[in-house]
């Protein structure tokens, strides 16, 4: 009963995935700021392909490569999105965003516009939550 490429995935599904504890993927969501999974009524977590890709080059840098929190957050700030998904780029990684791989330029935009759709699915859930009382 496998899911699809595209399709999002619980925490459960999330962690079982990149072998490692729920609770470990709710500590790097403390960690790291890049890391916000959609979350749903009641706070359940949605992780999006990007997100599990993301994921993939954070364990593989803290659990394979020796890299420390600090390390990931430094590679993350000079570096971007783009070094960790390729970090993660071994077998079994998330496929790509598109069938023809886009210039860079384009992929850094993207991965601005990621981070600003969270940004704006973190607001309307404080307005949702402030117009219900």
């Amino acid at each position: 009963m496998a899911k699809g490429p595209e399709a999002f995935r619980t925490i459960s599904e999330a962690a079982d995935e990149l072998h490692v504890p729920q609770h470990v993927l709710r500590f790097w969501e403390t960690k790291f700021a890049f890391i916000r999974p959609m979350k749903r009524a009641g706070g359940r977590r949605f992780y999006r392909p990007s997100d599990i890709a993301v994921l993939r080059g954070v364990r593989r840098l803290l659990h394979d490569e020796g890299y420390t929190i600090k390390g990931v957050q430094r590679l993350h700030r000079e570096e971007g999105l783009r070094r960790l998904v390729s970090a993660g780029g071994e077998v079994g990684s998330a496929p790509p965003q598109s069938a023809a791989p886009s210039p860079a330029a384009p992929a850094v935009a993207h991965d601005g516009l990621h981070e600003a759709l969270r940004d704006l699915e973190t607001a309307k859930q404080r307005l949702d939550a402030l117009l219900k009382g």
